[in-house]
């Protein structure tokens, strides 16, 4: 069954424009809770966790009253990351975990993405029976089955501490100064008492969060507020998050910025170095090509993804890999926890940081990154790109003229209505040059 609702990371709109709204999350949360309870799970509780959107009260009332009137128990996590929610539902062998969620967007637009008890996405067959019992009238079990709603005292303290865990037990961060930058998102009341409670010492910024403010000029998306906090502190690193906690920039003492790539090579420079590196690393292929030469002169495989974290963790598990990541900082330590952490993923850094005695400066020197110019276009309604003859002959021509020395790259969003282009080669002229050529010629074959 073809998924109308489900994109590649769950189900994302503008608040109040269809299906972002009450109505259809309340039918959701029935036809979600319909097939928890087939899978004879009824009996336990549905984890609900979200981040600061002012609309994540309505919608996490919503889904949890639609929950309830199939039967299915709830428990409230309030405000927490997202794969915070991965982990309790793993820990708690819920049936599911809902976020609810629109990760770096603005706070306009919200959605939901579900686990399953694994801590992992769901499957797109599990999407697709919610889906279908979505076209069902809906029907309230009897009184004596109505689920029951609570909320979870310890969940904040439960991740907190899963979090240290993640790095030996015999480092800690004492003497390293850094700026944590929360994006006024779910992490604002974690993500500086995890590193502050490891020794070091903590600047924050996007700690107040007051349900319009989330990614806005901070956070993973806009690194430039804490690259400007790091040098006017002096701090040794900066960390960014975005607003659902799953993706991490990073900054070092210079104020250079660190994006995905790089952060995936030095985590896996690492882990091979310990001896606990397992399968190639996964990448997409919006990953730049220094971050395969780089892992290629480690003698580190290297194999690249459709873009998405879904499609990311669907070829590590087929290469039974312990790390993969995207550009975007969305980083999976797959021998740490089931998704994205942006926390787990800094952590990491940190950690190779104070086993080499080296800077983050210093730690990334092995990778040298192509040009790379990424353009995004807006659009009316999601299009089927490699269909439009005008904008295929552009890409070709310049994937031509380009002569094996770059690499074109050009898809729909799965969460936004955008036509994302990416152009990367040896010569940054000609790089910029291309992109621009596609974007210009995007927006007159699309009118947007």
């Amino acid at each position: 069954m073809k998924r109308i609702y489900f994109g590649t990371d769950g189900i994302r709109g503008k608040v109040g424009d269809h299906p972002i709204t009450p109505d259809f999350m309340l039918k959701l949360g029935w036809a979600a809770g319909r097939v928890f309870a087939r899978e004879g799970q009824q009996h336990q509780s549905v984890l609900i966790g979200k981040d600061t959107r002012i609309s994540g009260y309505m919608f996490e009332s919503a889904l949890e009253a639609g929950l309830s009137a199939a039967g299915v128990s709830t428990q409230l996590l309030g405000p927490m990351p997202t794969p915070a929610v991965a982990y309790l539902t793993r820990t708690f062998r819920a049936p599911a975990g809902i976020v609810i969620s629109a990760s770096h967007n603005p706070y306009h637009d919200n959605g939901v993405k579900f686990f399953g008890p694994d801590g992992m996405k769901l499957p797109d067959e599990m999407e697709s029976l919610i889906e279908e019992e979505m076209e069902r009238p809906m029907k309230t079990v009897d009184s004596d089955r109505i689920g029951k709603a609570v909320r979870m005292r310890d969940a904040v303290g439960r991740y907190i501490e899963f979090c240290k865990s993640t790095v030996a037990g015999r480092i800690d961060f004492t003497g390293i100064k850094i700026v944590v930058d929360c994006a006024h998102g779910s992490t604002y009341h974690i993500a500086p008492h995890v590193f502050a409670e490891m020794g070091a010492t903590v600047i924050s910024i996007g700690v107040q969060p007051n349900g319009l403010n989330i990614n806005d000029g901070v956070g993973a998306t806009n690194p430039e507020a804490l690259r400007q906090q790091v040098l006017r502190e002096s701090a040794d690193i900066g960390i960014a998050l975005d607003g659902d906690g799953d993706r991490v920039i990073m900054v070092d003492h210079r104020g250079e910025i660190l994006d995905g790539d790089e952060i995936l090579y030095i985590i896996a420079a690492s882990r091979q170095d310990r001896g606990d590196l397992t399968g190639p690393v996964i990448g997409t292929q919006m990953s730049n090509l220094g971050l395969e030469h780089a892992l290629e002169r480690l003698g580190i495989d290297f194999k690249r993804a459709p873009v998405g974290d879904r499609y990311v963790m669907e070829m590590m598990l087929s290469y039974d890999s312990s790390l993969g990541g995207e550009s975007s900082g969305h980083i999976i330590c797959r021998d740490r926890i089931t998704t994205g952490d942006g926390i787990v993923s800094a952590l990491q850094v940190m950690e190779a940081m104070r086993n080499y005695g080296k800077s983050l400066h210093d730690l990334k020197q092995g990778i040298r990154k192509y040009p790379q110019c990424l353009i995004n276009v807006k659009v009316k309604e999601r299009v089927e790109i490699d269909k439009i003859e005008a904008i295929q002959r552009v890409k070709n021509e310049i994937q031509k003229e380009m002569d094996g020395h770059g690499r074109i790259l050009l898809r729909a969003s799965g969460t936004e209505p955008m036509i994302r282009i990416m152009v990367e080669g040896t010569d940054s002229q000609q790089v910029q040059s291309a992109a621009q050529r596609l974007s210009d010629t995007v927006v007159r074959a699309l009118g947007t």
